[in-house]
């Protein structure tokens, strides 16, 4: 696999800098890291999912990938122009204020589909099906689970492999199902749930910080 850049490293380090305790799942962090790198280098996107407080960490984490998290990400002169060139007032007012995005999309919204296909199919496939519909080969599906064994997820992961999509479980020390199937799981120290969620946070925030660096470093403020 391909190496961390080293203008990258500085985030990990970071991190286990104000978390030590992660210093064990470094490596892990990485490679999850680089799925990542690889699955937006080639145009693909991550989609998410989660329940309870990691439905909330799901919806956290596209809102830091789909604008600006610390880095300005302008749209292009090109597009500025285009913008302009079919609305002056607006596409100018558009030209500044729209911002790039890493896409995401979080399988824990969709409150009218969601609930149509609990209702109408099956309350445990509710992840797969949106992985179905929204996944295509090449994009990167992040389970999050504190046990590692949330059956919506895990379902999702079946289909995920069946497509060819990358899987990163974000779990607690125990892993479960979630870190057998998954290409790299990511098992934070901690058992208590609440513990293991207080612990994702700053991980999934990393890579959010990397992956912003990495696509739009040049516009560093």
């Amino acid at each position: 696999m391909k190496t961390l850049e080293s203008r990258l490293i500085r985030h990990i380090d970071l991190l286990i800098n104000r978390y030590p305790v992660l210093e064990n799942i470094k490596e892990n962090i990485i490679e999850a890291y680089m799925i990542m790198e690889k699955c937006y280098l080639n145009g693909g996107k991550l989609l998410i999912s989660g329940n309870g407080g990691s439905a909330a960490d799901a919806e956290h984490i596209t809102g830091e990938l789909m604008k600006r998290f610390k880095i300005l990400r302008p749209v292009s002169s090109e597009y500025a122009e285009k913008l302009i060139a079919v609305d002056a007032e607006r596409g100018s007012v558009l030209a500044k204020n729209l911002e790039c995005s890493l896409m995401a999309i979080p399988l824990v919204a969709h409150e009218a589909l969601t609930t149509a296909y609990i209702n109408d199919v099956d309350g445990l496939g509710v992840f797969a099906q949106q992985l179905f519909g929204y996944g295509r080969e090449g994009d990167v599906f992040l389970g999050i689970s504190t046990s590692g064994n949330s059956k919506n997820v895990m379902n999702a992961t079946v289909v995920a492999r069946a497509s060819g999509i990358k899987v990163i479980g974000l779990t607690g020390a125990k892993g479960g199902e979630l870190a057998e199937v998954a290409d790299v799981a990511v098992k934070v120290p901690a058992t208590e749930t609440y513990m293991i969620q207080e612990l994702h946070l700053p991980i999934y925030h990393c890579w959010c910080l990397m992956l912003e660096d990495k696509f739009f470093g040049t516009n560093k403020l």
